[in-house]
Order: structure tokens, then sequence, then C-alpha cells
């Protein structure tokens, strides 16, 4: 029996990857642009759809009282005082290249995992998925906690690199060269998108 396949899009999020006002992590976004990302991200993306690959978009995108949110640590405490990433905020959504389309759901998740919180893994589980391919960013955050996370509940899991960036280069290339491959397959956006035109 063939792995069922699903894209899980973590964290392209304007506040994370567009540069300008309403950016919160300036060294990622810059990172975003100097890798190009979102244009790779953007091909991996219209190549599931062709295929039919099921496609999954998740992000940093708190409710109205912060009470939710399953990461205590200081880092996030700032985000209520200052209503950021809040559900609905500009900077909380989907940068444009990347937006969902008609019929793709949309996870908001309340800490670094796509998983914890939300009902992903129930839904993936649902619709008889096997393997998740991602990409994301930030590297060592989102893609990795979702790729161990993933890993750990039976998913195959194969890491898209030249879909991913960290705020810092050595950060990225640690993540994809050391710790990454523990989980699952490290690939690249012309390899994914070969073997979904090949099956088809």
């Amino acid at each position: 029996m063939s792995a069922k396949t699903a894209l899980l899009m973590l964290d392209y999020q304007v506040a994370l990857a567009e540069e300008g006002d309403r950016c919160l992590a300036p060294p990622l976004a810059a990172q975003v642009r100097e890798r190009g990302l979102i244009d790779t991200a953007a091909r991996v993306l219209a190549a599931a759809r062709a295929a039919g690959v099921p496609v999954y978009h998740v992000r940093l995108a708190f409710d109205p009282t912060y009470g939710l949110r399953t990461n205590r640590l200081p880092r996030f405490d700032g985000y209520p005082t200052n209503q950021k990433m809040r559900a609905g905020n500009p900077e909380a959504e989907f940068v444009a290249a990347l937006a969902p389309a008609d019929g793709e759901p949309v996870v908001d998740k309340g800490c670094v995992n796509a998983f914890i919180g939300t009902p992903l893994r129930d839904v993936l589980a649902a619709e008889g998925v096997t393997h998740v391919v991602l990409g994301g960013i930030a590297t060592h955050l989102v893609v990795e906690s979702t790729a161990r996370h993933a890993s750990d509940t039976g998913l195959q899991v194969s890491v898209v690199e030249d879909m991913c960036a960290a705020p810092d280069p050595e950060i990225h290339e640690f993540a994809v060269t050391r710790t990454l491959p523990l989980f699952g397959t490290v690939t690249t956006a012309d390899e994914v998108i070969q073997g979904w035109e090949s099956a088809a």
C-alpha cells in the first residue's frame, strides 16, 4: 500500500517572512529573501495542487484572549501586551504568494509545534495520511518541532530544505545536516516536484 502524502506549509507569515513595518523577525525575513524562499515554496505549493496532494497551512495565530497559548516561555509574554500575532492581525496572515486556496485547511496554533493544541494530527489520521512533506520558517523552530512530533507519531517525514530558513544560516545548516535527518528525509523542492510529476 503506497503512502498518502500531505504538504504542510508552516508559518509562512507576514511577520516572519516579509521585511517592513510588520516584520517581527528582521534577520529571519532577510534570510527568506536571500534564499528566494517564497518563490521556491510557491513552486512546491503549485506542484502539490496540480498533483492532488492535500495541503495544510499552519500559522502562529493567538486567540483574542491569548489564554490558549500552550507555550508559556518568557519570549512569548510580550505578545498579549502588544496584541501581536493575534488571529486576524495583518502580521499574522500568510504571505500573499502562499495564501491558502479555497478548500485548503488552515491550522492556528499557540506554540511552536504544529501539532500541539491543534487537531492536525487527528485530521491527518482521519484522512489516511502517512507521509508529510513540510517546509517553513524557522528551520530550527516550527520545522524541527513538527518533524520530531510527526516522526514520533508514526508519520514518514520529508523536509524540503530550500523551503526553510533560520535567522542565522549556521543554525539552518546545523538543523538540516545534523538534526532533521534523525527524524526524516531532507530533500529539495526539485526532487519533491519531480516525484509528484512522475507519479501523475
